[in-house]
């Protein structure tokens, strides 16, 4: 559970793309050692949200500090250092397809760290073992399944030891059985990593009320609650609402022009 120090704190933030605004004041906080799920349905902003607390996009206003450092204005040296705090599990894993899943787990400890490479073996180990993984050393990303792709991108985001653990769409593109394998595996790093913090971005309601400790619903750039999972559950916002009993959105009267042309 959370002891109260604030690891992420985003601040006002407002983000777009070109003319278009993605983020709309968005204000976020994430305690040591909590699991935060970002909840909301495609195109809500929650994915460019992340982006945001890694430090890929800047902001055009607005805060987002990562254990005090404002990485929306400070230097290329100095977000370097908090991302060694960070470790990423990207949507797609984003895994090297030309490296071993050793080597991929081994990367940011040979890229960061010189430590010796007979301790950067163990530790890949250590880390493929946590994660269910420890027979595929060897093995290419080609010859893994889904699943097991995701489990080794989460391995190589815990090389580094890192105080914020963050997933993108852990779930995306998995069926129910091995995803269920996946927020298993969250539920026994929350376990074994007391002081780590978690962020997850995802639309699956199983997933997050199960793994969350707060769960924050974005909808169209903006955050419209924030709480414990009973609070959400709970909630009498319209949209919340629409989203936990999965009511569809009414046709536009554009889309039932466009389906009555196609008919036609």
């Amino acid at each position: 559970m959370a002891d109260g120090s604030k690891m992420i704190e985003v601040r006002n933030v407002i983000a777009g793309y070109g003319n278009r605004i993605i983020l709309h004041g968005v204000s976020l906080d994430v305690r040591a050692g909590e699991t935060m799920v970002i909840l909301g349905g495609s195109g809500s902003g929650k994915s460019t949200l992340l982006r945001h607390i890694v430090g890929l996009e800047r902001p055009r206003s607005g805060q987002i500090l990562v254990k005090g450092v404002d990485i929306a204005k400070c230097s290329r040296r100095e977000l370097n250092e908090v991302r060694k705090a960070m470790g990423v599990s990207f949507q797609g894993s984003a895994l090297f397809n030309s490296m071993t899943v050793g080597d991929n787990v081994a990367l940011p400890l040979r890229e960061h760290t010189s430590l010796a490479e007979s301790t950067i073996r163990l530790m890949t180990r250590i880390k493929l073992e946590q994660v269910g993984l420890a027979p595929c050393e060897n093995y290419y990303p080609s010859q893994l399944s889904g699943g097991m792709k995701k489990r080794a991108a989460v391995a190589r985001a815990l090389a580094m030891d890192p105080e914020i653990l963050l997933f993108d769409e852990p779930s995306a593109g998995l069926d129910p059985i091995i995803a269920a394998g996946i927020d298993e595996l969250i539920l026994e790093l929350k376990r074994a990593f007391t002081q780590m913090s978690i962020v997850v971005v995802t639309h699956e309601l199983a997933s997050a009320f199960l793994i969350a400790d707060r769960v924050a619903v974005v909808d169209k750039g903006r955050i419209i609650a924030i709480g414990r999972m009973e609070e959400i559950r709970s909630s009498s916002n319209p949209r919340v609402r629409q989203f936990l009993d999965r009511v569809p959105d009414p046709v536009s009267a554009d889309q039932e022009a466009f389906l009555e042309r196609l008919i036609e």
